[in-house]
């Protein structure tokens, strides 16, 4: 079983797909990943040796490509700065509200989570 970035990747994929099961490793950079290792996209995961496993894996570090945990912690360092400058964006992560200025009269249920009546709405 392949295993990159402490991820398995599923056995009956495509390299290029199996890839993206990665966090931070979209389509496009799988591609780019593939062509620096000089691994065939078309291969099975299930047939990929250990030799292009460390090809790949070697790959993303000349890269430079954040992945997994580093990318993660990055993420969350990066709202934790904008929480505690107290900006706009920093304030709407606190409330979890959107963030990108949608609107949130009517929709914004993944942000706020399921509907609570409020009493006395209506008069």
């Amino acid at each position: 079983m392949a295993r990159i970035a402490g991820v398995d990747l599923p056995r009956e994929k495509r390299i290029e797909i199996g890839l993206t099961y990665v966090y931070g490793i979209g389509r496009p950079t799988a591609t780019k990943l593939l062509a620096e290792a000089g691994v065939n996209p078309d291969t099975r995961v299930r047939d990929i040796t250990d030799d292009e496993v460390k090809k790949i894996t070697e790959a993303i570090e000349t890269l430079g490509i954040l992945v997994e945990g580093d990318l993660r912690r990055e993420v969350a360092l990066n709202i934790k700065r904008l929480q505690e400058i107290g900006c706009y964006r920093g304030i709407r992560h606190r409330k979890g509200l959107p963030v990108r200025g949608q609107k949130t009269k009517t929709n914004a249920r993944t942000r706020k989570g399921p509907k609570r009546t409020v009493a006395n709405k209506k008069k």
